[in-house]
């Protein structure tokens, strides 16, 4: 009886030891003792479900046998070609996480050979997986060959590559990227308008930084606790208070509430200019009773770091079991600490 053919009956007894032989090829790194376990499941008379499949195809992804792996893939497109395309995006995954970016490759030119489209989903997770392991000039091609297949370019996927730009200190680069995904998309809201503002604020490049937040503005695009945050940063390190203040307030005129990076902002800048008496001004636009949060998107600290309050803060935060915290107590903390740090130096 041909082996096909006898897959199509199958009972819960078989199904549980095609389960198990999968699961045991995971451990396996010999080509030999491979072939036995793929024997061993062809004679089962149960059809490999797609899990089942990936794992064997990955334990011989991992031993470099792409020949065989391509006998399996044929195979099972000749007599159960329903369940191929999630071996394929099974194996895929699995390859992309472990970062075996080469094998990843050779699966979805084997997908593609079969006559099987990338999908969107497929695409996007592609370029994640060079993203996180890719050297940058990978992650463009992986980018380039999504574009050629028309597919869009997710939120999670315009993040990675864009922190991929931000580790490299490449923000002219970066700008390049955002403006060909498209500033216009709205599916992704504020995300690469306020990467792009980062772009430049990273670099300090303050004229083209104003210039990109009022063509955003005029986009249509609401300003948020992001688009905010990347100004008063840029802003608070080059010392720019009355440019600080007027982003304030025109925070305060959107409704968009501060968190620790904002406040953190004002207190860098003033201590700066040796201004400490003048934050209560500072912060006549702000409520600093109210509670602490940090909502500010992580990328952004990638890119510029953190300021000392908001370094200082949360040192104190993560030793404190006290979930009561307003900014104006760190505040006091945190010009009580400056104070006697002060004291100290002026006394040696």
């Amino acid at each position: 009886m041909d082996v096909c053919d006898a897959w199509k009956r199958e009972s819960p007894k078989q199904k549980s030891r095609v389960e198990g032989l999968a699961k045991d090829s995971g451990k396996l790194v010999s080509a030999e003792k491979l072939k036995v376990v793929w024997s061993e499941m062809l004679k089962s008379e149960v059809v490999p479900d797609a899990e089942s499949v990936s794992r064997i195809i990955n334990s011989y992804g991992s031993i470099g046998d792409f020949d065989m792996i391509s006998k399996i893939l044929r195979l099972i497109q000749l007599k159960d070609a329903e369940i191929l395309h999630d071996i394929f995006r099974l194996t895929i995954s699995c390859f992309g996480k472990r970062g075996q970016l080469e094998c990843m490759d050779c699966i979805i030119k084997e997908m593609v050979s079969l006559g099987y489209s990338v999908d969107s989903a497929t695409g996007n997770a592609y370029v994640l997986y060079y993203s996180s392991f890719g050297t940058l000039a990978e992650v463009e091609v992986a980018y380039g060959r999504l574009k050629r297949s028309r597919i869009l370019l997710e939120g999670e996927g315009i993040r990675a590559i864009s922190f991929a730009y931000i580790k490299e200190n490449k923000f002219y680069a970066l700008g390049k990227f955002l403006r060909n995904v498209g500033l216009c998309r709205r599916d992704v809201g504020n995300l690469i308008w306020n990467l792009l503002l980062l772009s430049y604020a990273a670099d300090f490049k303050m004229k083209s930084l104003q210039r990109e937040f009022v063509r955003m503005v005029e986009a249509g695009f609401r300003p948020d606790l992001n688009t905010f945050n990347v100004r008063a940063l840029a802003f608070s390190k080059m010392s720019l208070l009355w440019d600080l203040h007027l982003s304030l307030e025109h925070m305060t005129h959107e409704s968009v509430a501060p968190d620790l990076v904002t406040y953190g902002c004002v207190v860098d800048a003033y201590m700066d200019r040796r201004l400490a008496r003048n934050l209560k001004f500072a912060f006549s636009k702000l409520n600093w009773n109210s509670a602490v949060s940090v909502l500010t998107d992580p990328l952004i600290f990638e890119a510029m770091g953190k300021g000392d309050f908001h370094s200082s803060s949360e040192v104190v935060l993560g030793n404190s079991t006290n979930e009561d915290w307003t900014y104006k107590r760190l505040i006091d903390i945190y010009l009580k600490k400056r104070f006697r740090s002060n004291q100290i130096f002026w006394n040696y």
